[in-house]
């Protein structure tokens, strides 16, 4: 692993307190009972969405680690829990069709998922090309994490709970690759999360203008 990123498990841990508090309302503050909008679907959902973020986590630690027999291991049984993640945003789609509702945040993450995953997978034996699509879709979480701290927790809906966290990825997005260029390295990888982000961000702020109009 390239020693810029060697550390990039641990800046994964954000991931656990940032997803605790973007839930805390709307799920871990209804345990045990779970009365009201959370279903066994949510549950599922919940369980293989912290599996994912729980490889995403793992796997560059044991790169770090030089544990590339575990890494492999973990990085086959991704693709189980890849397909069950993809599944498992199904319900709440058809949730919110229900409701008269296009689930737009939900098909975008689909399809940057199954994109990045995609790239990832097919340049799995290049390191440095797998793991700037692997930090792409880490940054598919921050989006709706963020939303929801902005939204749920903070009760400030008004400064713009869908685009402000997605302003913020392709912000960390630009750092990256302006890092990358000033040490040399092929940042091609974050040119296309720049373009797919930018889409879903332009997509959000058109539905929100005609919206209000």
């Amino acid at each position: 692993m390239e020693k810029e990123y060697r550390n990039i498990g641990f800046t994964f841990l954000l991931f656990i307190p940032l997803t605790f508090l973007g839930f805390y309302k709307t799920y871990f503050v209804l345990s045990p009972e779970f009365v009201g909008t959370v279903d066994a679907y949510t549950h599922i959902h919940a369980v293989i969405a912290s599996l994912w973020i729980t490889l995403l986590i793992t796997q560059p630690l044991l790169i770090r680690a030089k544990n590339f027999s575990l890494h492999r291991i973990f990085g086959n049984i991704s693709y189980f829990v890849f397909f069950a993640l993809i599944l498992s945003f199904i319900p709440q789609m058809i949730k919110e069709y229900g409701k008269g509702l296009f689930p737009l945040n939900a098909s975008f993450d689909i399809v940057l998922l199954m994109l990045f995953y995609t790239l990832a997978i097919k340049y799995k034996n290049d390191v440095a090309m797998h793991m700037r699509y692997m930090i792409a879709i880490a940054l598919i979480f921050v989006g709706p994490t963020l939303g929801r701290i902005i939204f749920f927790l903070l009760e400030l809906e008004h400064l713009g709970s869908m685009q402000i966290p997605y302003l913020i990825v392709i912000t960390i997005l630009l750092s990256l690759i302006l890092w990358d260029k000033k040490n040399k390295r092929n940042y091609n990888p974050y040119l296309v999360a720049l373009a797919a982000f930018s889409i879903y961000l332009i997509s959000l702020y058109a539905i929100d203008v005609n919206l209000n109009m």
